[in-house]
């Protein structure tokens, strides 16, 4: 690449971001998006370059708390590309070109020193803003995560057929040239985990860093520890996620059905979708049924409610990239025990809960209700790693503390002399 970086003072660096996800009020990734853009205006001067359709939510948000040193830019795809909805690849594909054309003449008028891909969080679709002659930034981006095949024996046709899909659309993304172009020319990619790093690569990006995208605000951090948490029996678990094949739920709820539990132990599950009927049926045939209970789609009050009722969060999810209710557990002080695979692998550590390696589904069966049966019976263990898991949320996962460490990733990018020394010295 020759792109030769600039030096100029850190109070006027001008930071161009894309965040085709962006709203407020929101979770997932319309919240990575617009929490990432507000803690920058802290410190840079920030453009914003979002879809059309965000316009009203973020205006009616700036009118009650108007945030000073940044700019918001709408567009949306060409109008012959208009008909695809904005959930679909191709209008997020075709807005990428949209984006690299406004951004080309943000860029002529206003010379931004770096510009950074925020969202959607995505490995395979490229950003076509690498383009510019700025030193650019992709990521957090994830995605690279499968099913190991062991496990999809377990799955429904449907679940398979999802599975091969998934992974089509992924492979095909990672040979798009303009996938590869926008991987070669990062200056940094920023992964959500290993396994999207390792493909990355292979992509020929070369310089690669694995960090998560999400986080939560210093509000709510402080709101999760006021939960008061229950140590008297009936000791209960708990799962919440879309009910989806790759949730691993079925295999959770098969590990409680064989752990060393007292009678009177509970594993609550929240969340809806296609895999509900299959299992509350697998409960059944378990004899589990009058111990597991299914409290559906709750409001967010009503969660950190049931989370806060529970000693232990159970997430054997088989690719998550992110997995925030890890973080949320943590935050209120419940250790976690999860598969040693994609998001959760990153967030969690041997002092905040279990991590679980993923071979085979009988392994990670009995290896689950061991974990299980440990923490129902160590409440002093429980409460250790519920206490290290509230202090690694809030010295690394915060949404302050995610701000501050672009701000410094930023300097250290931009008062390097070029992109060879800055790789050199940033090597994964």
């Amino acid at each position: 690449m020759d792109i030769i970086i600039k030096e100029n003072n850190p109070e006027q660096r001008k930071i161009l971001i894309s965040a085709y996800a962006c709203r407020p009020n929101m979770g997932s990734e319309p919240g990575v998006g617009w929490n990432t853009v507000m803690e920058l205006a802290n410190y840079c001067q920030v453009w914003v370059l979002t879809r059309e359709e965000n316009r009203s939510a973020i205006e009616a948000e700036l009118i009650k708390n108007p945030i000073p040193g940044i700019s918001f830019v709408y567009c949306d795809p060409p109008r012959w590309a208009g008909w695809w909805k904005p959930t679909q690849l191709p209008h997020y594909y075709f807005w990428q070109l949209s984006a690299y054309l406004k951004a080309r003449n943000l860029h002529s008028e206003i010379g931004f020193d770096l510009v950074h891909h925020v969202t959607y969080v995505r490995y395979s679709t490229p950003s076509f803003l690498s383009l510019l002659p700025v030193p650019f930034i992709w990521g957090p981006v994830g995605g690279g995560e499968f099913a190991p095949k062991a496990f999809w024996q377990d799955f429904s046709w449907r679940g398979k057929v999802y599975e091969i899909l998934r992974s089509l659309a992924h492979r095909l993304g990672e040979i798009d040239p303009f996938t590869r172009l926008t991987a070669r020319r990062s200056i940094l990619v920023r992964a959500t985990t290993e396994d999207t790093a390792k493909r990355l690569y292979q992509m020929r990006a070369s310089n690669v860093e694995v960090c998560s995208a999400i986080a939560i605000s210093q509000e709510e951090i402080e709101r999760f520890a006021q939960c008061a948490k229950l140590e008297n029996s009936p000791v209960r678990f708990i799962s919440i996620a879309r009910l989806l094949h790759w949730k691993g739920l079925h295999l959770g709820m098969q590990a409680f059905a064989t752990a060393d539990l007292p009678d009177d132990a509970e594993y609550w599950i929240l969340g809806e979708g296609p895999e509900k009927k299959r299992l509350q049926a697998l409960a059944k045939k378990l004899n589990i049924a009058q111990r597991v209970k299914f409290w559906g789609q709750l409001s967010r009050d009503e969660t950190l409610s049931k989370l806060s009722e529970c000693h232990v969060l159970l997430h054997p999810s088989l690719h998550d990239s992110g997995a925030l209710v890890c973080l949320e557990a943590m935050a209120v002080g419940c250790p976690v025990i999860c598969l040693d695979l994609g998001g959760p692998a990153v967030q969690v550590t041997e002092e905040t809960g279990l991590k679980i390696p993923a071979q085979t589904p009988e392994q990670v069966v009995s290896s689950l209700a061991d974990a299980i049966s440990c923490l129902a019976k160590d409440s002093q263990l429980r409460s250790q790693m519920g206490q290290a898991g509230q202090k690694r949320v809030r010295e690394n996962f915060s949404w302050e503390k995610k701000g501050q460490q672009l701000l410094k990733l930023y300097e250290t990018i931009l008062t390097q002399k070029s992109v060879q020394e800055f790789c050199t010295s940033h090597r994964h």
